[in-house]
């Protein structure tokens, strides 16, 4: 081969890698099911705003319980053959994911920040002196920031200004949301993905994702609350004038039912799960007390009968777990001061929504309009990953293609602390906020 046609060939090569489309992959890590999406670049669809995934690939969890890992080798197995499934679907091979979840004993924190102003328009500066003035006053020992989102701009005290900018006023007000995880879990967790042959690029909280996937655009700026019932937790993400206000989770899920039917039967956790989606419900039906319901029974005693139980027993073990956390959380968000809108409906996400009853309980419980969400964004979803389940896998993607940008991005918070001091409007981090302000306002 001549020198000319290796130049070619190489040039050809370069030109190829460069309209490569950028992959984008997430794990959803939960404690029944391990799922991964992947998108190239070229399915982010601005136009219509909406997502086509290249692959999807899930399996069961393994290593999870409640939220949190437990044993690290398995956990780690358990997101590569997620991975791996979704890489043979996408036909590409995946280097780094993000990662959506619902442990680390989640929680958010608003801090308000205010700045004086010249006699002169509100420029770029003085937004990026506003947000160095609250980022200064993020002390959260122990805790990991993975979130940190305006909530709302105002001038002089008038609130819900969506850019300040070339207006006029004697200060600049800032309500910024910094949501964190526990700081030695966001280490586990990290240490897992590299485990699984790969590189940690950020969590996101899972039931902001699920609210971003699930949420219509009324919704957020009405005031909605998304709730994302998972096997291992219950969280809760509460959008306001359309921006994320608040976030908690709970250590109890849908797991917590299915242990409860497994002691209340006396049967295994896998004839637990089974009765559950099969004859479970949080509500009282016609003749279940004369319906009666068969569950293996616990042990390897081939000479053991079957458990048989009346449906209204089973009715009995699950109500009361369901309205029992439902309830917390009502009590958790009333407590927080949450400003959640008096007409904000609730939507229901994640795999323990699905149990039949639950937003019946919810509605009684809340006193509000319950509905069940699902991925809005990817149309093209097949029926087995549609659902409520895969909501904060899909809203990862919705939050890479479209947004919200936060005040500092994920890549920043996974490797650098925050600083603590005002940003001095001279130096670079103000050419980073004047990109976040170009991208949001």
């Amino acid at each position: 081969m001549s020198r000319i046609e290796e130049r070619r060939e190489a040039r050809d090569g370069l030109k190829a890698a460069l309209q490569r489309q950028p992959v984008i992959a997430t794990v959803d890590l939960g404690a029944s099911k391990v799922s991964c999406f992947i998108m190239k670049g070229d399915g982010i669809k601005r136009d219509e705003r909406s997502l086509t995934t290249a692959g999807v690939g899930y399996v069961q969890s393994r290593g999870v319980r409640g939220g949190s890992i437990v044993n690290l080798d398995e956990a780690a197995q358990a997101i590569a053959q997620a991975v791996e499934r979704a890489e043979t679907v996408a036909g590409v091979s995946v280097q780094g994911v993000t990662v959506s979840t619902a442990g680390g004993q989640l929680a958010s924190h608003r801090v308000r920040a205010q700045v004086s102003l010249g006699a002169r328009p509100i420029s770029d500066a003085d937004l990026s002196r506003a947000i160095g003035s609250a980022l200064s006053q993020v002390k959260l020992p122990g805790r990991k920031p993975i979130h940190m989102l305006p909530m709302a701009w105002s001038v002089d005290g008038q609130k819900g200004v969506k850019d300040p900018r070339a207006m006029f006023g004697r200060s600049l007000g800032l309500e910024l949301l910094v949501v964190s995880i526990n700081e030695n879990v966001f280490h586990t967790l990290s240490h897992c993905i590299e485990r699984a042959h790969l590189s940690f690029d950020g969590v996101v909280a899972a039931p902001f994702a699920s609210a971003l996937a699930a949420l219509e655009e009324d919704e957020m700026d009405l005031g909605a609350v998304c709730i994302d019932m998972g096997g291992g937790s219950t969280s809760v993400a509460v959008f306001n004038d359309g921006a994320l206000v608040h976030v908690d989770s709970l250590p109890v899920g849908g797991g917590h039912v299915t242990q409860d039917i497994a002691r209340g039967l006396s049967t295994s956790l896998v004839g637990a799960e089974r009765i559950k989606n099969l004859h479970g419900s949080a509500i009282a039906s016609s003749n279940e007390d004369r319906e009666m319901i068969e569950a293996p029974p616990r042990g390897d005693d081939p000479g053991a009968g079957p458990v048989v139980a009346p449906r209204s027993m089973l009715k009995g073990i699950i109500a009361p777990r369901v309205e029992e956390t439902l309830e917390l959380l009502r009590e958790r968000l009333k407590a927080s001061g949450a400003p959640v809108e008096p007409g904000a409906g609730i939507v229901l996400t994640g795999g323990a929504s699905q149990l039949a009853g639950v937003r019946e309980v919810a509605v009684r419980v809340f006193d509000r309009p319950v509905r069940l969400g699902r991925p809005r964004r990817l149309p093209h979803l097949a029926d087995a990953a549609s659902g409520p389940a895969f909501c904060a896998a899909a809203g990862v993607l919705q939050r890479a293609a479209f947004g919200p940008r936060e005040v500092v991005s994920s890549k920043q918070l996974m490797g650098q602390k925050i600083r603590r001091e005002p940003v001095d409007p001279a130096a670079g981090a103000l050419s980073r906020a004047a990109a976040w302000l170009r991208d949001n306002l």
